[in-house]
């Protein structure tokens, strides 16, 4: 399975008869008659059993296993790749290899470098390490054919998918072999394992494979063997362990008893993005201590591509740990707001409310903060402007939510002086163009200014990420302030805090009041009845865009197909999504250029002095 620059690999786990090579083969071709996957890693030494012990040293051991080579090149039924464990003789000294095999051909043999030898291992009794012979040798002679043998990294001849391989220790080395061969340009780094299980060992295991592929900037996945190797002296579990960019994306240790299979899907235009957005892997880049050889393959694209788990809706919203997580932010967003007014040391927080949910968390963010400060809520000087398109609703959830606050508010309407300035203008005043919008919020915007100048106040911005990026703010207005605490925050992360802050923060009182702000459709309300998604489309949608485009770098065309398989849109449907989302991203890069300070939240950001860097007249 291999489409759009997305891969699946399964880790296996097979039943297997340690010492027989015929029923283990047996055992792998029964496995891969239906496994749907591109790429097909398993366990160390899997055709003989890893824990074989001096029966690696007898030739019966060994021919038994050419033969069950040869047959498993014959009768392969696995269209993609496939890893197996086995030992190899090379003039007649032991190495513990992995074979690489596409069908009925050898793409490669790659030895382990790094052989354990204290506690419970003890593999130098049989085997020798692949490091002097990879030096000096980059063939070897296996069934009667030259295949390329040593540091190598598999490489498909026309897309990005590319590998490499390690087994077991190799990756607990202070610098492992798949460091360099990331170095060398593998996406993938393809583990096969023997580990066996203690007590922690599970989570320390876990730990590395998850921090290789963060540092590689790339894929880990690791193969183990389980249940059916030797009980003598120690225990397999099976863990199976795919990681990607620094995340896990799937695991299993269940002991289990059958044999066991984990899939993934590996997204190889996000680890290139990665890639070149990482300038500690750029600068590290060509460096590895080995050399490895190319060895290429040819991999088809399958007409579809069924997806392992559903891609999240809302991939900004936390679904683990989800109060640990909204802690996290919330102390992200009050210690960064504490800082600033230390920094400024302001007499008053100046916020307008309009009763929406933006203005809503700056509202509760700020009390937050002027608790932990041991000042009065007073000092937060909230303002409602009612204009044009305010409706009854919002106006009295922003007069409810700074009553049940406690903070000094302010009702200033706006309409009249709106419509003066729209008379001056020449407009009139009935026509609901652009400047029947911007002329009320800049009123709004020049009115929290002044009175900040008034109160010696500092004014709180509350214009979000989703609307920066989409350009749904006013130039001049709505987006800026003199620190915007929500600039870090995508719309469906907004809901979310809001949300959270609520329920564990504040008094039920406040928590009704914000259900019902939470509850109503989003509008700035400069029109009656004004409903941004009707512009828009749904922020759901867009911020899911927007995490493909930040995270993954994501184009048109992926996004497209993405959108269809997440949120089962017809492809006209998503192509507009996508062009109206990239048309308003670009041609508003000028109103991000002037954002005011605000704190970073997450691992992506639209700041324009560090996260996304970009000119305004791009042309795109």
């Amino acid at each position: 399975m291999y489409k759009q620059d997305f891969v699946k690999v399964a880790c296996v786990s097979p039943v297997l008869k340690v010492g027989n090579p015929e029923a283990n083969v047996s055992v792998i071709l029964d496995t891969l008659k239906d496994l749907d996957a591109s790429l097909a890693v398993f366990p160390e030494l899997c055709v003989t059993g890893y824990t074989a012990g001096d029966l690696f040293f007898k030739r019966s051991l060994l021919d038994e296993t050419q033969r069950a080579m040869q047959r498993l090149l014959e009768k392969n039924p696995f269209k993609g790749i496939l890893l197996v464990g086995a030992p190899l003789e090379v003039d007649g000294i032991l190495y513990n290899t992995a074979f690489v095999i596409q069908q009925e051909r050898i793409l490669g043999v790659v030895p382990k470098m790094y052989l354990p030898n204290t506690e419970e291992f003890y593999e130098k009794r049989w085997f020798k390490s692949g490091f002097d012979i990879a030096d000096n040798r980059d063939r070897i002679r296996y069934l009667s054919e030259e295949v390329p043998f040593g540091h190598l990294v598999f490489k498909e001849e026309a897309g990005r998918l590319s590998f490499g391989v390690e087994i077991c220790e190799d990756m607990w080395a202070p610098f492992s072999p798949g460091n360099s061969l990331a170095l060398q340009g593998a996406r993938l780094i393809l583990n096969l394992s023997a580990s066996n299980e203690y007590l922690h060992k599970q989570e320390v295991r876990e730990r590395a494979i998850i921090e290789h592929s963060r540092k590689n900037a790339g894929a880990y996945v690791y193969a183990s063997a389980g249940m059916h190797e030797s009980t003598s002296e120690t225990v397999f579990s099976g863990h199976n362990v795919i990681a990607e960019n620094g995340r896990l994306v799937a695991e299993s240790e269940s002991f289990a008893h059958e044999t066991e299979i984990v899939k993934a899907d590996i997204d190889l235009g996000k680890i290139d993005h990665r890639r070149k957005n990482h300038s500690s892997f750029r600068d590290t880049h060509d460096t590895a201590l080995t050399v490895a050889a190319e060895v290429s393959f040819r991999l088809a694209e399958t007409d579809t591509f069924v997806f392992e788990h559903p891609f999240d809706r809302t991939p900004f919203v936390p679904k683990e740990d989800v109060i640990t997580a909204f802690e996290k932010v919330a102390n992200l967003l009050e210690n960064a707001l504490i800082k600033r007014i230390e920094h400024v040391r302001p007499e008053r927080l100046v916020i307008g409310v309009s009763g929406g949910i933006d203005s809503s968390l700056a509202l509760l963010v700020a009390a937050r903060v002027l608790k932990r400060l041991d000042r009065p809520a007073a000092d937060i000087l909230g303002v409602t402007m009612p204009g044009m398109g305010t409706s009854d609703k919002t106006l009295r959830l922003a007069r409810s939510l700074m009553s049940a606050l406690g903070v000094d508010s302010l009702e200033i309407d706006i309409k009249e002086e709106a419509k003066r300035q729209l008379q001056t203008l020449g407009h009139d005043g009935k026509s609901h163009d652009v400047t029947f919008e911007n002329v009320q919020a800049r009123l709004r915007a020049m009115m929290l200014l002044n009175l900040a100048n008034r109160h010696n106040g500092l004014v709180l911005g509350a214009a979000d990420m989703s609307e920066l990026a989409l350009g749904f703010v006013t130039y001049g207005a709505d987006h800026l302030g003199m620190y915007n605490i929500n600039a870090g925050l995508p719309k469906t992360l907004v809901d979310f805090m809001i949300g959270q802050y609520a329920k564990t923060c504040f008094s039920a009182d406040v928590a009704d009041l914000v259900a019902e702000v939470r509850s109503l459709p989003y509008s700035p309300e400069l029109v009656p009845g004004q409903v941004s998604e009707e512009t828009l489309g749904k922020y759901e949608i867009n911020d899911f865009i927007l995490e493909r485009f930040l995270r993954a770098g994501d184009g048109k065309e992926r996004i497209v197909s993405l959108l269809e398989e997440t949120f089962g849109l017809a492809k006209d449907k998503a192509e507009a999504y996508v062009e109206n989302f990239f048309r308003r991203f670009f041609a508003s890069q000028f109103k991000r250029q002037a954002t005011p300070d605000g704190p970073k939240v997450l691992d992506v950001s639209l700041s324009p002095r560090s996260d996304f860097r970009m000119p305004s007249d791009i042309s795109r």
